[in-house]
Order: C-alpha cells, then sequence, then structure tokens
C-alpha cells in the first residue's frame, strides 16, 4: 500500500488522516483537573500562612529576649562599677544603691574619678523594642512597688516591654518579661 500525505502507514494511527491523529493525541488541561489544583494550592497555601505568622512573631520574640538581656547586663555591668568605686560621687545619688539613674548614662558612659579622659560605656545603643519599634523601654527601680507599671524616677533596677498583647505560650504578657 502506498501512503499519500494524508495517511499513516505506522502501527499507531494506520488508515487516520494526520489531522484526527493529531486531535487524538493532543494533551491539556481539563477543567476538573484545574479545579483539584488548584483546591491543593489553596489549602496549603492556607496552612502556611498561620505557621509563616508564628514565624515571624516567633523572631521577635527572640530579639525582644535578646534586647532584654542586653540592657539587664549593661545595668548590672554599671552597679559593678559603681560598687568597685569608678563612679565617681558627683554622678550618684545617696539612694540609688549603685543602679544607673537613666537609660542614657549607659550610652553616654561614665568617667572613672581616678582616670582622666577615659568614658566607660555599658551599651552602644540603645536597642529597639521589637514589637513597638521604638526604643522606648518600661523602667522599674528598685523602690518601685514590683507589680507597678509606672517608674518612681529614682533609679533603673529592671527594664521591660511596653508591648501590649501575648507571648506565643499563650498566658505570658510581653510586659512581664
Amino acid at each position: 500500500m502506498k501512503d499519500s500525505p494524508r495517511q499513516l502507514s505506522d502501527n499507531t494511527g494506520e488508515g487516520l488522516p494526520v489531522r484526527s491523529r493529531a486531535r487524538r493525541f493532543q494533551s491539556g488541561f481539563t477543567l476538573l483537573e484545574l479545579i483539584i489544583t488548584l483546591t491543593i494550592v489553596a489549602i496549603l497555601a492556607a496552612g502556611t500562612v498561620p505557621v509563616a505568622r508564628n514565624m515571624i512573631k516567633r523572631q521577635r520574640e527572640l530579639e525582644l529576649r535578646r534586647n532584654l538581656r542586653e540592657i539587664r547586663k549593661a545595668i548590672d555591668t554599671y552597679k559593678a562599677a559603681c560598687e568597685n568605686g569608678q563612679v565617681g560621687p558627683l554622678d550618684r545619688k545617696v539612694d540609688d544603691e549603685c543602679y544607673p539613674p537613666n537609660l542614657d548614662i549607659l550610652i553616654e558612659g561614665i568617667h572613672p574619678p581616678n582616670k582622666a579622659n577615659t568614658t566607660i560605656r555599658f551599651l552602644r545603643r540603645m536597642p529597639i523594642d521589637p514589637f513597638t519599634g521604638k526604643a522606648d523601654w518600661g523602667m522599674r527601680s528598685v523602690q518601685d512597688d514590683p507589680d507597678s507599671s509606672s517608674w518612681g524616677g529614682q533609679n533603673i533596677f529592671d527594664v521591660f516591654s511596653k508591648a501590649t498583647g501575648t507571648a506565643l505560650d499563650g498566658k505570658t504578657q510581653y510586659k512581664d518579661w
């Protein structure tokens, strides 16, 4: 049998015109396949959004812990320097118990009484609260009530976040860290 240009002579489409064979093997997506695929993608996307939100919140919580630890370490280092006589008597109040009078002194530093042209700094810069976006921290002095949310202004014994909200554990407030 002689092949014509419109007919195939192989086993898969013998006797069919070229156009019919092309339609027979033509591939594409049906509407049902598209709907199923979009449904699966939507389910996966819906599952990743809460995970992504928790990851962002967890990163902010870790940064908050790190920043609080950095400030608290600077306060403790200032207290140790004061107890070792590195803070001059003119830079102290009578009832400060060797705690810094404000957070700015941790950045500006102190000038030890017996060392000319020497400045001891405790922080390079004030860390930013990742939840408020500001370097504005709540402060407690030794004289303040432990449950007080306002600072008495005498000295700084501790710092806390002014952010409102609950941690990922579901019960701890950020101000209580």
